[in-house]
């Protein structure tokens, strides 16, 4: 997948160098001029941010629509942006942590003067207490007031016990359906 993605931001320059190309050969047929060259160019970069914007768009509006059986073949990545819509929708600012180095939390939600830091497991099996012992470590962190753990999946009993201890909120499967359908 990486050599994959590799290869694709190595031929973009090329294939961008040559739309650019395009776009003022276009201008230059239609007007003759270097300033048809020129809106050519500029129109190619208008319709270029524009296709990015209904596609980033798009994307979003198909994560709101998703239910519970998108969410279960979704990535990592896909389940914390669709949950950070989902609780955007619920009234909370949310903030996205590095997907590198996040000290244990996924996301970050503001309300009021709370501020919570959220563990993002999209799982086949049930969580374990890792996933709950990393959040706990997120709330001095983050300077957070509260943490949840929120799967697609269940808890194990282990770490139902943890995080009764430490007073972590966890949000498995039955609750995630809720929220979801309580839009």
């Amino acid at each position: 997948m990486r050599k994959r993605n590799r290869r694709r931001k190595k031929k973009m320059p090329n294939f961008t160098l040559v739309m650019i190309v395009l776009a003022g050969a276009a201008g230059w047929y239609f007007n003759e001029t270097l300033q048809g060259v020129g809106m050519g160019i500029v129109l190619y970069f208008v319709l270029l941010i524009a296709f990015k914007i209904w596609w980033k768009s798009r994307k979003t509006a198909k994560l709101r629509k998703s239910g519970i059986r998108e969410v279960d073949v979704m990535s990592g990545q896909d389940f914390e942006r669709f949950l950070g819509e989902l609780f955007k929708r619920r009234g909370f600012k949310v903030r996205y942590t590095a997907t590198s180095g996040d000290y244990g939390a996924d996301l970050i939600l503001k309300d009021g003067e709370d501020v919570i830091a959220v563990q993002a497991k999209r799982y086949s099996s049930s969580v374990g207490v890792k996933a709950v012992q990393e959040i706990i470590g997120a709330v001095k962190m983050y300077d957070a007031t509260e943490a949840w753990v929120v799967t697609n999946s269940h808890f194990t009993k282990q770490a139902k016990k943890l995080a009764d201890i430490n007073d972590v909120y966890l949000i498995d499967r039955d609750e995630l359906i809720d929220i979801i359908l309580n839009k």
